[in-house]
């Protein structure tokens, strides 16, 4: 997420395929291999604005809109999709799949961490991880739990990962130290912004905005080292993607996905490629299924007043 804007309800019930709201549950895809070829740009709704992206059971694709926090879930083989839970105001922002179905949302500058069933949106739990200055980011599952940014706020929150849920907040704070860079304060300034694993699964990798750098970071003391690349660019870092040893790293503003080779604890990276593609949109967030990237763009720079304005989520090969 490279800058906050301005939210606005949700006008009306979207009703055009590939931006619909489906009254039923999603279509099983389990017959997926009989689709000749799925869809590799998808249109959200009108006056929905994506920014991140998760991918469940079924290749059933989760974005969250920044105006008004609505999440709104499409079938990847087919494109037609649904709102799934309408939005209450708060923005939602980048979200994953936990090991129990539930959607896990960042809630942006309203502070919130939001737990929220996919199957039908009821919201399951939302604690307040901030008060103040804030804008809780991204999220990652794993490194014993879900952990996420604050893009204000030199900090991580963990979210330990039960069932049921905690009826009081479980949320801890995890101060970022050691090489991590500092950001200055009063919200003008974005620092920690995508998070990934480690290719080990040990430790976590953070993009500070601020001074362009990617960091791994220990889940236990928070310690921040720089990682070393040998080329590319992680500037407009916004979201991260894991897959095997290879990261890619979304960036929104210079319409591009840096790719990189990493070791195995996340201390040094080879510049692999630049990826691009005419379709791309102020690219914020990306997830991984079947071969193929899919990227959703935010358009930050869209007129989202207007209620006919739209986004999309477009696929690129590996």
């Amino acid at each position: 997420m490279a800058r906050l804007l301005t939210r606005r309800h949700l006008i009306g019930t979207v009703a055009a395929l590939g931006g619909a709201a489906l009254a039923g549950p999603f279509d099983s895809v389990a017959q997926a291999a009989t689709v000749v070829s799925w869809p590799d740009t998808i249109a959200t709704p009108p006056g929905f604005q994506p920014e991140g992206i998760t991918i469940g059971p079924r290749a059933v694709a989760y974005t969250g809109s920044l105006i008004d926090g609505s999440v709104y879930g499409t079938e990847l083989a087919t494109g037609r999709g649904r709102i799934i839970r309408e939005g209450q105001g708060p923005m939602s922002v980048g979200l994953k799949v936990d090991p129990y179905g539930r959607l896990l949302i960042a809630g942006g500058d309203s502070g919130e961490v939001r737990v929220v069933d996919r199957r039908d949106g009821r919201l399951l739990a939302s604690w307040r991880a901030e008060t103040g200055t804030t804008f809780v980011n991204d999220v990652v599952v794993g490194c014993g739990g879900a952990w996420f940014t604050d893009s204000f706020n030199d900090v991580l929150y963990h979210l330990p990962l039960h069932t049921p849920l905690p009826s009081t907040s479980p949320l801890r704070r995890l101060p970022l130290g050691g090489a991590w860079a500092s950001t200055p304060p009063g919200g003008e300034y974005w620092g920690a912004n995508g998070i990934a694993l480690t290719p080990d699964r040990r430790a976590l990798l953070v993009v500070n905005d601020n001074v362009s750098i990617l960091y791994r970071v220990d889940p236990r003391t928070g310690q921040a080292t720089g990682t070393a690349l040998d080329g590319g660019a992680v500037s407009n870092g916004d979201g991260l993607v894991l897959h095997g040893r290879t990261l890619y790293v979304v960036r929104n503003w210079a319409y591009a996905i840096d790719v990189f080779r990493l070791n195995d604890d996340g201390t040094r990276g080879t510049f692999v490629k630049r990826i691009t593609d005419a379709r791309f949109d102020e690219p914020t967030t990306a997830a991984v299924h079947n071969g193929r990237l899919y990227v959703v763009n935010a358009r930050f720079d869209a007129d989202w007043s207007d209620p006919t304005t739209s986004s999309t989520i477009v696929s690129v090969p590996l």
